[in-house]
């Protein structure tokens, strides 16, 4: 790789690192190209970018940004997922995927600038992602306006069911 190649890779990098809400470094050996195609495809449909790492180039990317705080887990043959609006996205992928394979293993991850080790990965996996937040925050925002629309409606049908009962009694049968 020309030293032109190598500058443009560092600022590219740089870029995305510096717009990572997430960033989880995940060690892998021995994998084989269905394997990586698989997770490629999760992360793609998750909207999270994957990323097998140059390890001198992507620490130099790293400096002044979020990811700085994980920049020494880039050693070896290191691999990267990167998420710039859901927190959690990259996580669920990762450690749902992983949970049957021994040849990829979480490091560590940048959760807005934060560095988290794996447990921390793990646990980030089991909360909520951004979706199901919002639906959340949707029904919690309904849930009284609901209880309005009821409140407000029952004595027009309390009365509509007295008159109805009314006329019913009245009609012989």
């Amino acid at each position: 790789m020309i030293k032109s190649e190598k500058e443009e890779l560092i600022k590219e990098l740089n870029e995305k690192f510096s717009r990572a809400q997430t960033a989880i470094v995940a060690e892998f050996s021995k994998l084989n190209v269905e394997t990586v195609t698989k997770l490629r495809k999760k992360f793609r449909d998750g909207k999270v970018d994957y990323k097998v790492l140059k390890n001198t180039l992507a620490k130099r990317a790293a400096k002044g940004t979020p990811v700085e705080a994980i920049a020494d887990d880039f050693v070896g043959p290191v691999a990267i997922a990167i998420s710039y609006d859901d927190v959690v996205a990259p996580a669920k992928i990762l450690v749902d995927f992983i949970k049957d394979l021994e040849t990829i293993k979480v490091r560590s991850a940048s959760v807005q600038g934060r560095r988290v080790d794996s447990e921390g990965v793990k646990a980030l996996a089991k909360m909520p992602g951004l979706p199901e937040l919002r639906a959340q925050l949707l029904g919690m925002l309904n849930q009284p306006a609901g209880k309005l629309v009821r409140t407000i409606a029952a004595p027009g049908s309390q009365l509509a069911r007295v008159l109805q009962a009314n006329v019913d009694q009245q009609q012989p049968k």
